[in-house]
C-alpha cells in the first residue's frame, strides 16, 4: 500500500473515532442536562412549600429556570455541546498550527528551498509538526524523489509535485473543519428550540388561566415570564454558536491560505530548479 493510501486509511479510522466521540458527547450532554434540571434546578428547596409544582421562592433563579419546562434541559445540552466542541476545535487548531508561528515557518521553508536545502526543510518540518508541516514534509519527500528521477520530463515532474501536495492537503484540511457543522447546526436550532419552548409555555399559561375561570393578571405575567426563559436560553446559545463558528471559520481560512502559499512556493521553486 502506498504512503498516501496508508494515510487515507488512517484518516478514515480517525474520522470514525471522531464521529463516535461526537455522538457520545451529545448523548452525555443531554443526560447531564436532565440530571441538573431534575435534581438541582428542581430541588424542592427552591420552591415555596418545598413543592416543585408550586411557585419559585422569590429571587430563586434555579427555580425560575426549572419552570421553563422540559425544553430547558435540551437547550442546556446544546450549550454543553457547544462548549465541548469549541474547546475541541481550539485544541485541534492549536495542534494543526504547530510549534512555531506559521508565517515564520513558511518564510523559513521558502528561504531553504531557495538554497535547494531539501533535507533541512524536512528536518524543519519534523520540528514544526502540525498540518502545514505534514503537507510540506510530504511535498519535500516527493521533491527529493523527483529531483533524482531521470526518466520523467520536467513538465511531468512539476505535475507530479503538484499532485502530491494536493493529496497531502486534501488529507489535512478535513481535520481543520471537522465538527464545525455541529456549531452551525446549534446556531440554527438553538433559537428555534427556545421559541418552541416559549410557545408551549404560553399555551400552558393561557390554559391554566382559562381553567381558573377568572382573569388573573399576576398568574398570566408569571406564566409568560417562565415561558420566555426558553427564548432567552435559545438566543444565548445561538449567539455564542454564531460567534464561535465565524471565529473558527476565519482561523481555518487563514490557515488554508498559508498552506496554499507554501504549496505555491514549493511548486515554483521546484520548477525553477528542475531541468
Amino acid at each position: 500500500m502506498s504512503k498516501t493510501g496508508q494515510k487515507a486509511q488512517g484518516q478514515s479510522i480517525k474520522d470514525s473515532l471522531q464521529s463516535i466521540f461526537a455522538l457520545a458527547t451529545i448523548v452525555l450532554a443531554l443526560v447531564i442536562s436532565i440530571l441538573i434540571f431534575k435534581y438541582w434546578m428542581g430541588n424542592p428547596a427552591n420552591f415555596e412549600g418545598g413543592n416543585p409544582d408550586g411557585n419559585p421562592l422569590p429571587g430563586n433563579t434555579l427555580a425560575m429556570l426549572y419552570k421553563g419546562g422540559f425544553i430547558v434541559p435540551i437547550l442546556m445540552s446544546l450549550l454543553i455541546v457547544l462548549a465541548t466542541f469549541s474547546i475541541e476545535r481550539m485544541i485541534t487548531l492549536s495542534k494543526a498550527r504547530g510549534k512555531r508561528k506559521i508565517s515564520n515557518f513558511v518564510l523559513d521553508v521558502q528561504k531553504l528551498l531557495g538554497e535547494n536545502k531539501v533535507e533541512e526543510v524536512i528536518e524543519l518540518c519534523g520540528k514544526q509538526k502540525g498540518s502545514l508541516a505534514n503537507v510540506v514534509n510530504a511535498g519535500m519527500v516527493r521533491y527529493r524523489e523527483l529531483q533524482e528521477d531521470k526518466v520523467l520530463e520536467k513538465d511531468q515532474k512539476v505535475l507530479a509535485m503538484q499532485k502530491e501536495l494536493e493529496e497531502a492537503t486534501a488529507l489535512e484540511l478535513p481535520m481543520l473543519s471537522k465538527n464545525l457543522v455541529i456549531l452551525s447546526t446549534i446556531a440554527s436550532i438553538s433559537v428555534l428550540t427556545g421559541l418552541l419552548g416559549t410557545v408551549l409555555g404560553m399555551i400552558r399559561a393561557f390554559k391554566a388561566l382559562a381553567q381558573a375561570g377568572a382573569p388573573d393578571a399576576l398568574a398570566l405575567a408569571t406564566g409568560i415570564s417562565e415561558a420566555l426563559i426558553n427564548t432567552a436560553f435559545g438566543i444565548s446559545g445561538s449567539l455564542f454558536a454564531i460567534i464561535l463558528y465565524n471565529y473558527f471559520s476565519t482561523k481555518i481560512d487563514g490557515f488554508t491560505y498559508k498552506i496554499d502559499e507554501a504549496n505555491f512556493s514549493i511548486v515554483q521553486t521546484f520548477a525553477s530548479q528542475t531541468k
